[in-house]
């Protein structure tokens, strides 16, 4: 059950806000979906369901936090829409626009 929840979870976010990684090397998606799953699968065989909904449900906080706080009070960058760009870009590490 969980694994399907994390699976879903990565289906439904690379579909909807996977435009916010356009520059990530595609390895580097598919290794934290890899790592991610495998942490959620050992947790919930050795430790039970409930440790992994709770490993989910720390990601989940850790990503509030980034978006709420982290982003918008330490950078200036809006945590919902990624604004400015230009500042987005470069805390990543990537050339603003695109492909220049």
């Amino acid at each position: 059950m969980e694994v399907a929840v994390v699976a879903t979870i990565f289906a439904v976010g690379n579909i909807v806000f996977g435009h916010w990684e356009a520059e990530t090397p595609k390895w580097r998606r598919v290794l934290k979906f890899v790592l991610v799953l495998g942490v959620t699968l050992a947790l919930s065989t050795s430790l039970g369901r409930g440790w992994a909904f709770a490993f989910v449900g720390l990601l989940a906080l850790a990503a509030v936090v980034v978006h709420a706080w982290w982003l918008p009070w330490r950078h200036g960058i809006n945590g919902w829409t990624g604004e400015p760009k230009e500042k987005y870009y470069a805390l990543r590490g990537w050339k603003y626009p695109p492909g220049s």
